[in-house]
């Protein structure tokens, strides 16, 4: 077995099952094309990691962004009842359309519940804890950007997940296993000891996951990038630049341990490929992803006796 086909075999694990995505599409596009024929509704956007391509398995729920005509609901969009007037409309409207026991266009969907927000809809057992929902956030399009309510400060907030949707698209463009190789990284981040929401993985990978190198080369740089930028004190905010940070309680020194022992690991993996012992540096990738990533052949160098060489640890950054 080569690191490539180590790679390839970890991807297998990582890809969601075909048909698990087929029906995530399937029942995303039962929302988008109940809510299109909607007098006021002007669009229904895909949103979330199965629009852009990097949802990795499981998939637990899907996006869509129901954008209502303005002009409709001249009420809507400032301050006051109208965040929570929206989502009461939208689960309404989700009960009269998709509601399992009376749906005019579906019988589909068990329990409706607003959130902050979005509506969420359970179209599987609710008590469930594996259940798949459809997550249907009501939305006004403002200035070049969505406006959408929040329940919690009885206000709107504007947004633009549309940013992040072509930012993947384009570097996947440039790079046809960029989608796959995000996968990777939001399971690695699913593996350590702290909460890292794959958003976060998703907007680091934005920016220092490059398209230029074989995906071995690629995510060994990431790491090495990633936690430069992190023990360099940068917070992982909004890319599009509205929204702000991406996980206000993000414990940054214990994301800094993470990726800090994931380069290390993915270094010598680096260092052990050069010396031709592939056994090694799929033993050091597995370090890096766990488990689930391949074994090395039982015929296979052992891991060199002697440390390798790693960059110097930072311990404190200049802000400038």
């Amino acid at each position: 077995m080569s690191v490539t086909d180590a790679f390839n075999e970890f991807q297998g694990i990582v890809n969601a099952d075909v048909q698990q995505v087929k029906e995530a599409r399937s029942r995303r596009d039962l929302f988008k094309d109940a809510f299109i024929l909607e007098s006021d509704v002007d669009e229904v956007i895909s949103s979330g990691s199965l629009a852009r391509g990097t949802h990795k398995d499981p998939i637990h729920d899907v996006d869509v962004v129901i954008v209502y005509d303005g002009a409709k609901h001249p009420d809507w969009g400032g301050p006051g009842s109208s965040a929570e007037d929206a989502l009461h409309h939208t689960r309404s409207r989700v009960n009269s359309l998709l509601g399992a026991t009376n749906g005019t266009f579906d019988k589909a969907v068990r329990l409706a519940k607003w959130r902050n927000h979005a509506v969420k809809c359970f179209l599987d057992d609710p008590d469930d804890p594996n259940a798949f929902t459809v997550d249907a956030m009501p939305a006004l399009r403002r200035n070049g950007m969505l406006l959408i309510p929040e329940a919690a400060s009885k206000d709107w907030v504007p947004c633009d997940p549309e940013y992040l949707i072509k930012a993947v698209a384009d570097k996947h463009a440039e790079w046809s296993s960029y989608a796959g190789t995000v996968r990777m990284l939001k399971w690695w981040a699913s593996e350590q000891d702290i909460k890292i929401k794959s958003l976060v993985m998703e907007v680091l990978a934005l920016h220092f996951l490059p398209t230029n190198h074989i995906r071995p080369v690629a995510i060994k740089q990431f790491f090495v990038s990633a936690l430069y930028a992190i023990e360099g004190g940068n917070e992982v905010v909004d890319p599009a630049g509205i929204c702000g940070p991406i996980q206000s309680d993000l414990d940054y020194e214990g994301l800094a341990d993470s990726l800090r022992a994931a380069r290390d690991a993915a270094i010598r993996a680096f260092q052990a490929q050069n010396n031709n012992n592939t056994a090694a540096a799929i033993q050091y990738w597995g370090e890096v992803f766990g488990d689930d990533f391949a074994k090395p052949p039982a015929t296979g160098n052992p891991l060199p006796a002697v440390a390798l060489a790693l960059p110097r640890t930072v311990k404190d950054t200049p802000q400038g």
